[in-house]
């Protein structure tokens, strides 16, 4: 379609060097042709111009001083991209890899996450290229108090609800909501994922690798499989690898690998999921030191992966999680994993498979399931955090528990439908793209020209 084209030569044009932001845009806007051409209204109203485009785009810098007394600064992003269902809602990422096209591309993403879990909230993202690693406790609160100073102008509960996501966790969110609350003097729901000691959710840590579970679970059920005696390749060693894995466990399945940033650990016998923790929640290490423990399990450095793809992917295994970061699945890694028998391609991380590795997973009939469907048990569970500040209530794990099981449940409903409505039974990236845009785009008809 000549419109989508013309769409991302404006988009290069007016958002140069974001192409990670292309790239998601491109992916959802290709899928969604059907639903366009079906509904000329979309057109006529300029639905996907205005949808392309944040509704605000904030950039701010960041000072600090560090231990030895220097001012250090970064740049601190919030892309506030789209509030037709609801305030805005997306965590915050602080990695030295952070731009304003990685923003975006997130920010694009979680719109249609978002729709897709039926709760009220908008989509948005935000963070910095500030590094927490290395970095004493005192230089974090520093640096999150100095950038919740400048955003706290921009959020509130019912405007734009930031949370965690890479380089912020609890601790992060609590000098975050310090500062904040110091600032506006109230105490309210303004941030998801703090901790349970004063409004955090249970299951909020593990919400979305517990959902990418629930979401495979949903989809080998429909193949009249189970999780039992499955040998699953996870990639990282955050959160959402730590709680997939945990789950996968629980569930009967066998997780065979974690990864970081500095290399692989393959275990053939399972990965010791205690020592996992151990080494990255406690000690805060690195994944290397899993062989002083099991010498028999396999480490390889990331200088030593293919060029053309990573090892994690080149291991046998019936499922495969990837749960680190964009792009890191390649069409090579997607090959590999096809041929060495894996069928299920479940994302934890957001956008972690390349287009190509898509097109190769979808055109095999492997059974893929996008992050935008798979890993949004997160951000639904942070809504859930929003309830339960809002009513001044605490729900025990069980029942956020349920209500995950039951909204990720209706996510891959939702997706199946769709993607069945639309003569592609099988591909759940239709499937999630036009459920997710067609909610979205409704509410925007709806709402006028805003």
């Amino acid at each position: 379609m000549a419109f989508i084209k013309d769409t991302i030569e404006k988009l290069k044009q007016t958002s140069p060097a974001q192409t990670e932001f292309y790239q998601a845009v491109e992916e959802v806007l290709e899928s969604i042709e059907p639903i366009i051409e079906e509904r000329p209204k979309y057109r006529e109203q300029a639905i996907i111009e205005r949808l392309v485009e944040p509704e605000r785009q904030i950039m701010f810098r960041v000072p600090w001083v560090d231990d030895n007394g220097q001012v250090q600064v970064n740049k601190g992003y919030r892309i506030e991209f789209n509030s037709a269902l609801g305030p805005y809602k997306g965590g915050l990422r602080f990695h030295p890899s952070v731009n304003a096209g990685i923003i975006k591309f997130l920010g694009f993403e979680q719109i249609f996450k978002n729709a897709l879990t039926g709760l009220p909230i908008g989509g948005g993202k935000g963070g910095a290229n500030f590094d927490p690693k290395g970095k004493s406790d005192g230089e974090i609160m520093r640096f999150c108090q100095s950038f919740m100073t400048e955003l706290h102008r921009h959020i509130g509960p019912n405007t734009d609800v930031p949370a965690g996501d890479i380089g912020v966790g609890t601790r992060e969110i609590g000098y975050l909501f310090g500062q904040y609350k110091r600032i506006v003097n109230q105490f309210d729901g303004v941030l998801t994922g703090k901790a349970s000691l004063w409004g955090g959710s249970h299951v909020r840590t593990e919400a979305t690798g517990y959902g990418a579970v629930y979401f495979a679970q949903c989809l080998l059920g429909d193949n009249d499989e189970s999780m039992k005696d499955k040998r699953c390749l996870v990639s990282g060693s955050g959160n959402v690898a730590i709680y997939a894995m945990e789950k996968l466990y629980e569930l009967g399945a066998t997780p065979v690998s974690c990864s970081d940033s500095n290399g692989t650990i393959y275990h053939k016998n399972g990965i010791d999921l205690d020592l996992v923790k151990r080494i990255k929640e406690q000690n805060h290490g690195r994944l290397e030191e899993y062989l002083e423990t099991h010498s028999g399990a396999e480490y390889t450095k990331r200088q030593d992966y293919p060029e053309d793809g990573h090892c994690v992917w080149r291991y046998e295994a019936d499922l495969a999680f990837p749960c680190a970061t964009q792009n890191e699945l390649t069409e090579k890694d997607a090959q590999a994993l096809l041929e060495n028998g894996c069928r299920y391609i479940i994302e934890g991380a957001n956008m972690p498979c390349t287009q190509s590795a898509v097109d190769l997973f979808i055109e095999n009939n492997a059974h893929y399931a996008p992050g935008k469907a798979a890993n949004a048990g997160g951000v639904a569970t942070s809504q859930l955090e929003m309830a339960q500040n809002a009513s001044m209530l605490k729900w025990s794990f069980d029942e956020v528990d349920d209500k995950l099981q039951r909204i990720m449940r209706n996510i891959y409903r939702d997706c199946k439908r769709a993607a069945e409505e639309f003569d592609h039974p099988s591909n759940l990236a239709l499937g999630a793209n036009i459920a997710g845009f067609r909610k979205v785009a409704d509410a925007m008809l709806q709402q006028g020209v805003v």
